[in-house]
């Protein structure tokens, strides 16, 4: 490669520091044997963005690039071309010679091109009598070899960038289809939930998107979307299996026992003697509900309602109520019976157990709640968890609270289904006040 010196602009030009660092980096650069000059003019059009130059500069430097006869950039070569403006307007397509100048600036200022000025400022070469060239003055194209493996890093880089950016929209592309159509879905298949409003928020969702926006907004729509989108395949995936339970009765004969209500649940006997009621039901969600129940009492429970008191593990019988008192307190637990109602407490103990998996309750602390309270009062405890879910953060340690207040005899189930009662009876009031 030439030994580069440090020049200066000829005429009112100055000097700049980054033009010295530019200079020496070119000179004193990693040695490359040679590269294909269009190869690297190609990394420089991807790169581009890194390197703060624009599409019109390339331009001026394609034209450049297309005064150096040969196609590789050798670092025992002359790498200085020297056209007049009028023959680089030429090469650039006719593009004005002060629009030529000012792209020529960008090139030296983003260290892409080495300007060697004559003592006169113009563009010439000296050479011998043999023909070879001795002084040559114009545009040096070294930082081009100097640079190369940088050049093209950055060009993969950006590639890169690039093809992770295509990839996002296209999955939120995705997204958007599939949410729009399960929407779609749940309204035709008339599922209970605020449809409107979760179509308001995706679009809300979508519309926020900038035009052109950055990898974090994408990544973090994404983000969004897949929740949403996760949430919506959760409900309608509990439909469908609700549905399912509720058109084969003879599946929940092989989960829950058909008996009397002196009937137990089976169980597996433990060494000690204790038994374990073990229920089990298809979930409303995609994976399987087993409800293991820990028994605290030598006595097997049942979980199977009838219209009878049931007796609490303490001992202490907690009063039930009517079923049908009970629906009026709780309508919205009708949705998860069979067939989507209830007309036995077989139905509002099936309906209790889906709303269980529903709402996050674990099957240690339903299973606890059935041992203090009976199954059929801990069914009717689900129902007004569920019928007052606003209100409650967890119903886990919600039911749990009420299950300890029961074993201390504390706790009664009439004033929750009373109070419960008067706030569905209110809104009919009123309108006939």
């Amino acid at each position: 490669m030439e030994a580069e010196h440090v020049t200066t602009p000829f005429g009112r030009r100055p000097m700049t520091l980054a033009m010295l660092i530019a200079q020496r980096r070119a000179e004193h650069g990693k040695s490359v044997r040679s590269v294909d000059k269009w190869k690297i003019y190609r990394a420089l059009c991807e790169a581009k963005p890194l390197l703060g130059v624009t599409d019109r500069a390339l331009a001026v430097l394609n034209a450049l690039l297309s005064f150096y006869p040969k196609n590789e950039l050798s670092d025992d070569a002359n790498l200085i071309v020297f056209p007049s403006n009028a023959q680089l307007s030429l090469r650039a397509h006719g593009m004005a010679e002060q629009t030529i100048r000012r792209h020529l600036a960008v090139l030296i200022a983003a260290g892409l091109l080495i300007r060697k000025d004559s003592p006169n400022g113009k563009r010439y070469a000296r050479r011998s009598r043999a023909g070879d060239l001795n002084d040559v003055y114009g545009f040096s194209l070294v930082p081009l070899l100097s640079r190369a493996e940088e050049i093209e890093h950055l060009a993969a880089q950006v590639v890169a960038e690039r093809l992770h950016m295509q990839g996002l929209r296209e999955r939120i592309s995705l997204h958007r289809r599939d949410i729009a159509k399960l929407i779609e879905t749940a309204i035709a298949e008339n599922i209970e939930a605020p449809w409107e409003a979760v179509h308001a928020g995706f679009r809300a969702l979508i519309d926020d998107l900038p035009r052109s926006p950055n990898t974090v907004q994408l990544e973090t729509l994404l983000e969004k979307l897949g929740r949403l989108r996760g949430e919506i395949v959760n409900r309608l995936e509990t439909h469908a299996e609700t549905a399912k339970l509720s058109a084969n009765p003879y599946q929940n004969e092989r989960h829950i026992q058909n008996s009397d209500s002196e009937s137990q649940i089976e169980s597996e006997a433990a060494s000690t003697g204790n038994a374990t009621p073990h229920v089990s039901i298809p979930r409303t969600t995609p994976a399987t509900v087993n409800v293991s129940v820990a028994a605290k009492a030598r006595k097997p429970v049942s979980c199977i309602p009838d219209n009878s008191r049931s007796e609490t593990g303490t001992g202490i019988e907690l009063k039930s109520f009517p079923l049908d008192l009970v629906l009026r307190a709780c309508p919205e637990i009708a949705a998860y019976g069979p067939t989507g109602q209830i007309k036995s407490w077989r139905d509002l103990l099936t309906a209790s157990l889906v709303v269980k998996s529903m709402l996050d309750i674990s099957p240690g602390a339903y299973g606890e709640a059935c041992l203090a309270m009976g199954a059929e009062n801990a069914a009717t405890v689900i129902a007004c968890i569920l019928q007052r879910g606003s209100h409650i953060n967890s119903a886990g340690g919600y039911l749990r609270d009420l299950t300890r207040r029961t074993e201390k005899g504390e706790f009664a189930i009439g004033p929750m289904l009373m109070s419960l009662l008067r706030a569905n009876m209110a809104p009919t009031m009123r309108k006939i006040a």
